[in-house]
């Protein structure tokens, strides 16, 4: 079984994205009438999806994806927490009629009602909601819900604990994914995403959030940022800073992705990172999905990079499912409800 750890309903129904926008509006100018979410039917989400996400899926040969509202749109930064909070669950809600229809193909991960300056208590309950209500197995965390400013605290900061031991009572990982971006310094997916991957590994390094949360799991995509590349900087500043080794402090809890977009990266992250702590991701439809002049494949089809690494059978089963079910451990338990 191939699982894409990694994919985002980048093609949701017009109605959806109408809702933001007349949401937005209202924020901005109060006098306008507030927005009432549309009736989307099924047909308009079968249609958004088998064109799409389950084409792709079936041509590139994979089998499950593990599904969450689209990054960029999250914008955490946009509103207030009232907006974020009625955004996000009517995001989370669209995922769950998505599995609904397409329970072999995609599960969910949820959207956080995340707010510049609101405590992450307050995305608790959403957490909880999806994930005891409507069967998600994991979560979606920005790091930075300001869009590229940084003035919150680090994940190692004791204000994120209350939301940590939710996730570790509910035994479900988080993906590290910001927004977009309102630096104008920081492309959202060139730059502001790969930055807030590195970051977060570096939070991580300097931090002990391991020491008190053993069991927290973490999913930094797109390859890890830029960590893989400058591995041996990460293990030197470890050993300055009187840390553990990377692999006792850090990486018995942290994940990358394979969400790398050509060979000779996916080399590198295999050459550097235990196969243990890599699970398949595509991020298709997503950042990067034209075709790559060089190759004449699509530069977001990641499979083809991982089959041409030539893996033993072992090495190819974590990659493209075994670690994947371990690190979602809902998600494990309800392939095996199936008898998979």
């Amino acid at each position: 079984m191939i699982i894409d750890c990694h994919g985002h309903y980048t093609t949701a129904p017009k109605g959806h994205d109408a809702f933001r926008d007349a949401q937005l509006k209202h924020f901005a100018d109060p006098s306008l009438p507030p927005p009432a979410y549309p009736r989307i039917s099924d047909d308009e989400i079968r249609d958004s999806i088998e064109a799409n996400q389950l084409r792709l899926l079936r041509e590139r040969g994979a089998d499950m994806t593990i599904f969450s509202p689209r990054a960029s749109a999250m914008a955490h930064h946009q509103g207030d927490e009232a907006v974020s909070q009625a955004w996000t669950r009517h995001c989370n809600d669209l995922i769950a009629r998505v599995v609904g229809l397409y329970p072999e193909t995609f599960i969910g991960v949820c959207q956080l009602p995340q707010s510049p300056g609101v405590t992450i208590r307050h995305s608790i309950a959403e957490l909880e909601r999806c994930v005891d209500e409507l069967g998600f197995v994991g979560c979606n965390l920005n790091p930075d819900p300001s869009g590229g400013h940084w003035d919150g605290p680090p994940l190692t900061d004791r204000a994120w604990y209350p939301f940590f031991e939710k996730m570790v009572e509910l035994d479900v990982p988080a993906m590290v994914h910001v927004s977009g971006s309102c630096n104008a310094n920081f492309h959202a997916t060139g730059a502001h995403y790969i930055n807030a991957d590195t970051t977060a590994f570096m939070q991580f390094l300097q931090g002990d959030l391991f020491r008190d949360f053993p069991t927290l799991r973490f999913v930094i995509p797109h390859g890890g940022g830029a960590v893989p590349y400058h591995w041996g900087r990460y293990r030197g500043l470890a050993d300055m800073l009187g840390k553990p080794p990377l692999g006792e402090h850090v990486m018995r809890n942290v994940y990358f992705d394979t969400c790398v977009y050509h060979q000779p990266g996916i080399d590198l992250l295999f050459r550097v990172i235990d196969i243990d702590n890599i699970l398949f991701g595509s991020e298709m439809l997503g950042a990067v999905r034209g075709l790559d002049p060089t190759t004449g494949h699509y530069f977001d089809d990641t499979r083809r990079y991982i089959d041409s690494l030539g893996l033993s059978a072992e090495d190819a089963h974590k990659v493209y499912e075994g670690n994947a079910r371990r690190v979602y451990p809902r998600l494990d338990a309800q392939l095996k409800a199936r008898g998979k």
